[in-house]
């Protein structure tokens, strides 16, 4: 079983940056391909970025591309989302997810075994 804390949300004006941090417990993090999804009210969970357990395959939504990088530290058993140049519509509750079996990152929530309980993010205009 793995758990997952996000932290790191907040309140920002758009155009400024936010770094969000999932921690996991457990001793086979370093194995597993990390996600962060999104949700915004009335709206479905989306994919926003991936990484695997290398680093070497990283996947990013269009909407995050340019903008957003995903990185992890398997030593610290932490995976990180820098937010730049945040917009309005970047406004949600984010989520941590790990999948066990991927070595590749995947897009689809369902793909994923366990998730963090989310951390809001409000970037006001």
């Amino acid at each position: 079983q793995v758990q997952l804390v996000e932290s790191g949300g907040g309140l920002v004006q758009a155009g400024g940056s936010l770094r969000l941090s999932c921690a996991a417990s457990g001793r086979t993090f370093s194995f597993y391909t990390m996600g962060w999804f999104r949700q915004a009210p009335g709206k479905e969970r989306e994919f926003v970025a991936g990484i695997n357990w290398s680093g070497g395959n990283r996947r990013y939504a269009d909407s995050a591309k340019g903008r957003f990088t995903i990185s992890r530290d398997n030593a610290k058993n932490t995976v990180y989302l820098q937010m730049n140049s945040l917009k309005p519509e970047d406004t949600a509750v984010y989520y941590c997810a790990a999948d066990r079996r991927s070595t590749v990152v995947v897009f689809e929530s369902g793909e994923y075994d366990y998730w963090g309980q989310g951390t809001q993010v409000t970037v006001s205009s």
